[in-house]
């Protein structure tokens, strides 16, 4: 049966007779689900929340009011092809946001497990988010973005396409993500440049002080030595080599773009 008998449904909502509704999910008044969409054991729908087709959703997940979710990606060579939205479990997403599916037919947007992710902001088509993730009102992610776990985006952050963001960043407000951003760091600016650890950010993550001073002398090879990159990503392996230093290497040595400077 597409609505598990356990699922409550209001009776202005608007249900797909091809959606499946979970077990114990609630669907808010004027909420509308096309078809091909799949709605997780235990998740919230408020009142006004648009889910558009070939879109899943895991468990538990809450969804507030004028959200919608599954869109056509903002591209202009976007033919109308089957794409797909995928969101993990226990994800938070608060008023007025809108989340794409992928523009190539068959590509995904995928969004991990227990983000929270507050208003009036967009994350575009083919974008790769994580796993405990927080991101503010007004920010906004561009296509084919990949955002690391536990990273912070603050207030009206604006990410360009093709850009990655690293584990536990954070990005501070108004910031422009114009270049790939090292995981671990503090990031500020008119353009986004490295300002230090993430001290807040590591101590709520659980690292301790020995921790984070190996962490510091990572920045300090990376950014302060004069240190040609290869160099300084070579010191790095062969001097401090943590899990952490290690991953922030392999995330430099894979980037692209080119990473932000100091």
């Amino acid at each position: 049966m597409p609505i598990d008998p356990s699922a409550v449904v209001a009776p202005t909502a608007r249900v797909d007779p091809q959606a499946i509704i979970g077990p114990g999910a609630r669907i808010g008044e004027f909420c509308v689900i096309e078809a091909d969409v799949v709605i997780g054991p235990q998740c919230l729908l408020e009142p006004y929340v648009y889910i558009k087709r070939w879109t899943t959703m895991g468990e538990r997940n809450e969804i507030s009011a004028g959200t919608v979710l599954g869109t056509d990606p903002l591209d202009k060579g976007f033919t109308g092809e089957r794409s797909y939205l995928r969101i993990g479990n226990g994800n938070k997403i608060r008023e007025h946001y809108t989340i794409s599916r992928g523009t190539s037919p068959e590509s995904v947007t995928e969004i991990g497990d227990h983000n929270y992710i507050m208003t009036s902001g967009h994350i575009a088509h083919n974008c790769v988010l994580g796993s405990h993730i927080v991101i503010a009102s007004c920010a906004l992610i561009a296509g084919y973005v990949e955002i690391e776990d536990q990273a912070f985006i603050s207030g009206g952050v604006v990410v360009h396409q093709f850009s990655k963001i690293g584990r536990l960043a954070m990005i501070g407000g108004n910031t422009r993500v114009n270049s790939d951003v090292p995981p671990f760091f503090l990031y500020s600016g008119f353009d986004v440049e490295a300002k230090g650890l993430n001290l807040v950010g590591l101590k709520r993550a659980g690292y301790q002080a020995s921790d984070v001073a190996v962490l510091k002398k990572a920045y300090q090879i990376l950014y302060r030595s004069g240190l040609k990159l290869e160099d300084a990503l070579a010191k790095i392996e062969s001097e401090i080599p943590t899990p952490e230093t290690l991953h922030l290497a392999a995330f430099v040595r894979r980037s692209k773009r080119g990473i932000c400077r100091e």
